[in-house]
């Protein structure tokens, strides 16, 4: 089993093809590409136990670079993860609040799929002790679930469904010093109903195949959020970055995830992953006393 501090990686994102590059070749290759990045971000899933921590501000951008312009509200979540289905494509992961105290026990529960099917999302508030499903946002007039009151959202989380879009690939650059495809896709007509992005440029590192930057744009053009992911790693012979930050570009917020502890191969009783153990305290915490007791 191995082990490693502040790791993360989010799935692909959503983005655009290009008019005015449209040879098979071209759009052939950017699909090539997404697919490796679909596989890596799957592998983060399979059997992974976490904890990460969320800071989320009001930000300005000072002397070129961004700052908080208010106190962050910083949340810690403990998850767990595993792939299933059909060739391991589909997901399902867990995640609960540690911190601050008057949240613990929040708790969200997502299945992933890879084909057709709409995802699924649960969210348990303890104070309500009840839980409520959430339309996902591959659905029709539904808007992507925030992830406990950050910026991150489901639709952002998302892998699989790489049938749902077009990709071209536009250049090949140096970013960071490392070459980096810069890739859009467009998501179909059906799916376009049902994503707030038009638009995304993405810029993936060539040789990991890690999402290191995203540009999300609306139906008018508009760049509305944007991604940057820093410190990418391999752990486990996967490849991740140890932060990203997403900024929500129209209301001047953004939300910065570190992952403080990650495992892989930790062996996660499926029942951990249902309804159950979002509402049965003492169930959830036998559950994760043992995955706890394997990552120590």
């Amino acid at each position: 089993m191995a082990h490693s501090k502040r790791s993360f990686l989010f799935a692909s994102l959503l983005a655009v093809i290009s008019v005015l590059m449209p040879s098979v070749g071209v759009t052939q290759s950017a699909r090539a590409i997404m697919d490796r990045v679909d596989a890596n971000a799957l592998n983060q899933n399979n059997s992974v136990f976490s904890v990460v921590q969320i800071a989320t501000c009001k930000y300005g951008i000072s002397g070129g670079k961004i700052r908080c312009t208010a106190r962050a509200t910083v949340k810690s979540l403990e998850s767990a993860s595993i792939n299933t289905g059909p060739g391991g494509k589909d997901s399902q992961s867990i995640a609960f609040i540690l911190e601050p105290a008057s949240e613990r026990g929040i708790g969200m529960l997502s299945y992933t799929y890879d084909n057709n099917k709409p995802n699924e999302t649960w969210l348990y508030l303890s104070a309500l002790g009840k839980v409520k499903r959430i339309v996902s946002s591959n659905s029709s007039n539904s808007e992507p679930v925030s992830l406990f009151g950050s910026e991150f959202t489901t639709e952002d989380q998302e892998t699989g469904k790489l049938d749902d879009y077009t990709y071209a690939l536009l250049k090949t650059i140096t970013f960071k010093g490392r070459k980096t495809y810069v890739i859009e896709q467009i998501p179909t007509p059906a799916r376009a109903r049902q994503s707030r992005y038009a638009r995304t440029v993405l810029w993936i590192d060539a040789d990991r195949y890690v999402n290191v930057k995203a540009e999300m744009y609306d139906s008018r053009g508009k760049e509305i959020r944007r991604v940057i992911a820093d410190n990418v790693e391999r752990v486990n012979g996967v490849w991740l970055a140890r932060s990203v930050t997403i900024m929500n570009l129209v209301t001047n917020r953004l939300s910065n995830m570190k992952l403080q502890s990650l495992y892989f191969g930790v062996s996660i009783n499926a029942a951990l992953l249902t309804q159950r153990a979002l509402t049965d305290t003492a169930f959830r915490e036998r559950h994760l006393d043992a995955l706890r007791a394997q990552a120590n």
